[in-house]
This record gives C-alpha cells, structure tokens and sequence, in this order.
C-alpha cells in the first residue's frame, strides 16, 4: 500500500465520477472467511447506497481484502466515504464477535475511471478475482459478489 500523504497529494476526489478502490485487512488476515464477516462487510456496502454516498456498479469481498466499484454521491468525498464503510464494518465485526479487532489497513488504493472501456475492463476484473486466486471455480459459486451489469 502506498503512504495515505503520497496518495493524496493533488488527488481531488469529484462528485459523480466512477472509482474502483483496494481496501486490504489489516496484516492481510482472512477475516471476510467468516461468513457472518463477510456478510456484514457486503450490507455495509449496500448501506451506503441507501444512505446516498454512491451509486454501486460492483464489488467482490474477498478473505483479506475488498475491490470495489462505484460512482462517487456528492455526499462526502472518497476518502470520507472510504473512512464510514471502514469504520461501519469494523465496529459491527467487533460488536458480534465481542473483540477489539483491528480489520483494516489505514490506506487504500483508488483508480479513477477514465471512461466506458475503463469500467467495464475494472468491472470484469473485480468480478473475476475469485477465479484468478483459485477460490471459486465459476463467479455463480462464489457468494460475495455483486455486479449492475450482470
């Protein structure tokens, strides 16, 4: 991961432009195995789109880290928005396991979307990341995943 002070130097985030963003557990644990985790991560998502931050194109959790697609509300800005679901997940893990679990690394890797040809080639990475680590053979076996275009 890069320095959160390198990653940000001249970044602007904008309202209502497309981005795909890394987050990685902390240490990279396997922390999303745990299918009630990984639930919670998954309606976390979900939640901001109803709490109107983004617009979800998609996203795939896997055991130590998120890659996620969206399209920035003018809300909050990345960072923000990155901060809340983070923040969202870990007390709610913590809050059913009845731990102090430090879920995730303090940085992220953003992309800005460039285009339509740049969405669909990050849409169909994030989507077939199961099937690159070996962890499903088909994107139907997999649960935690979801995706606007299928």
């Amino acid at each position: 991961m890069f320095s959160s002070r390198k990653r940000l130097k001249g970044r602007v985030s904008k309202a209502f432009s497309f981005y795909s963003v890394t987050l990685c557990c902390y240490q990279r644990q396997k922390i999303f195995q745990n299918f009630d985790n990984a639930c919670i991560a998954c309606k976390s998502i979900s939640l901001l789109e109803q709490e109107g931050f983004v617009n979800n194109i998609c996203f795939t959790l896997m055991p130590d880290h998120l890659h996620w697609m969206f399209q920035l509300a003018d809300k909050a800005n990345l960072s923000t928005v990155i901060k809340r679901y983070k923040s969202l997940t870990a007390v709610k893990i913590n809050q059913g396991s009845g731990s102090g679990l430090r879920i995730w690394q303090s940085n992220f890797y953003d992309h800005q979307i460039r285009d339509e040809s740049d969405l669909i080639h990050q849409a169909r990475y994030i989507v077939a990341n199961p099937l690159r680590a070996g962890v499903a053979e088909r994107v139907e076996d997999y649960p935690f995943w979801d995706c606007i275009y299928l």
